[in-house]
């Protein structure tokens, strides 16, 4: 039987894999009741927006896309101009799995990469970078970009966070924080919100939604409020203005209103916890990076991999293999 055609199993590959979770089902079931006005117009966009307000006890300005590559790269287009540059971790989602996209959107700014243990930007990298030339010929450092959780599992403390932002303050750069899994980051610290973006001096955050437990849609939360001036227009030349926003922003309304978003994501943490600590017991198989967050990067044998993809999971093409809880 061709893969694309056996019964799909839980997989560990992504949690892009997994279903809506209960509470954005039924938000979006109460949304579908009628009319209601479009292009975010709604009392379902609107009450989602106050959420976020709430959530991080601060104004900002929101807005919903469909997915994590737009928000990022729509975000870092409106902190920069096209003869800037963006300066991100060398395994950062926005440098290895975004197509370009945020070069595209931004007209050319460049992507230069800094290094740091486990995933997570060094300052002294970043710094490096922004005072490596100061010539008119050289893309001029403009944005930090962090990924939190990280790419490879990990998460910024507020004090790493800090350090960053000193900086970026330093040097009179932004902050942009890529947030596909936001969620598990402030579940793992047991931290509000807040802690790990306004009072690190975030000028924007993506929050993931697909990730959390959502069908589509993920949240661009400006607070930096002068940088959102013109965002709707960058959100509807790109084709992410949903005419039908209440679909997307309902599904927020079902994971903030109970705090579902955090309780889904502690359990995602926990899973991948377990995960850990089975993966530990197996004398073959070698953990890559630190699991804080709910990823877990391990090291199999060919020979566990070949029998795995036989009876159908997923896993990259290499020996390393990674499994999210």
């Amino acid at each position: 039987m061709p893969p694309h055609d056996r019964p799909m199993r839980q997989q560990l590959a992504s949690d892009n894999y997994a279903g809506l979770c209960p509470e954005a089902l039924a938000a979006l079931e109460q949304a579908n009741q009628g009319h209601a006005p479009s292009y975010g117009q709604d009392r379902w966009t609107a009450e989602a927006c106050d959420q976020f307000r709430a959530l991080f006890e601060t104004p900002c300005e929101v807005f919903f896309v469909f997915n994590g590559t737009a928000a990022n790269a729509l975000a870092l287009a409106s902190l920069c101009q096209s003869y800037h540059s963006i300066i991100c971790h060398r395994h950062a989602h926005v440098e290895t799995d975004e197509c370009g996209a945020p070069e595209f959107f931004s007209h050319g700014a460049k992507l230069l990469l800094a290094d740091g243990h486990n995933g997570k930007l060094d300052p002294a990298s970043v710094e490096e970078i922004v005072t490596r030339r100061g010539d008119i010929h050289y893309p001029k450092p403009r944005v930090i970009s962090l990924t939190q959780a990280t790419e490879l599992g990990t998460v910024y403390t507020p004090a790493e966070l800090q350090s960053i932002r000193q900086v970026a303050r330093q040097h009179d750069l932004k902050l942009h924080l890529d947030g596909a899994r936001f969620a598990n980051a402030v579940a793992a610290l047991d931290l509000p919100p807040r802690a790990l973006t306004v009072e690190c001096g975030i000028d924007v955050l993506c929050f993931g939604g697909s990730k959390n437990g959502l069908a589509v849609g993920e949240a661009v939360l400006f607070f930096d409020l002068a940088a959102a001036e013109e965002f709707a227009y960058r959100c509807k030349q790109a084709g992410q203005l949903a005419s039908k926003m209440r679909f997307l922003a309902a599904q927020w309304l079902g994971l903030l209103k109970d705090g579902a978003w955090l309780r889904h994501a502690a359990h995602a943490n926990h899973c991948a916890a377990l995960l850990e600590e089975a993966l530990r017991a197996l004398p073959e198989v070698e953990l890559m990076f630190p699991r804080q967050a709910n990823a877990v990067f391990a090291r199999l044998p060919e020979a566990a991999i070949t029998t795995l993809r036989q009876r159908g999971w997923c896993s990259i093409p290499s020996s390393a293999w990674a499994a999210r809880g």
